[in-house]
């Protein structure tokens, strides 16, 4: 089965990487590289390299991405099925409350490490901070 790439070859000359290949093992919590490591050594903290490959992953800046996306995913969730119930059927607060506000925080819960290890894999597969394997050039800064 032939992997899909992201374009023949990245605008810096490297070799394209499986975007879509790379999201999916990431949000599987495997290496974005090989499929193979572990993503993560906690439950949202990234190991620095994978066990399997070696693949650097330390350097990822997913920083709040995973949870701005958590949080649009588990509202669309609830609040479309809040909506469902509600012309449907008339529930009391009380219920409504012990319905919807355990499903939210139990959905933010499951879906937050796929989620960024999705977004590690998305930023692997595109050279973004960090996977490049090369240093980061900073531009000099004018003297005062």
């Amino acid at each position: 089965m032939e992997q899909q790439v992201f374009g023949g070859e990245h605008h810096s000359g490297r070799p394209a990487r499986p975007l879509w290949e790379a999201m999916k093992r990431g949000f599987l919590g495997r290496c974005p590289h090989c499929g193979e490591g572990k993503l993560f050594r906690a439950f949202v903290k990234t190991v620095d390299r994978c066990d399997n490959c070696g693949e650097d992953i330390s350097h990822h800046r997913a920083d709040d991405l995973p949870a701005y996306l958590d949080i649009v995913v588990v509202g669309h969730i609830v609040l479309g099925g809040f909506m469902a119930v509600e012309m449907a059927t008339v529930w009391p607060m009380w219920l409504h409350l012990a319905v919807w506000v355990p499903l939210t925080i139990l959905l933010s819960l499951i879906l937050l490490q796929p989620i960024k290890g999705a977004v590690v894999g998305l930023q692997w597969a595109l050279y973004m901070h960090g996977f490049g394997g090369e240093a980061e050039h900073l531009e000099p800064q004018p003297e005062a």
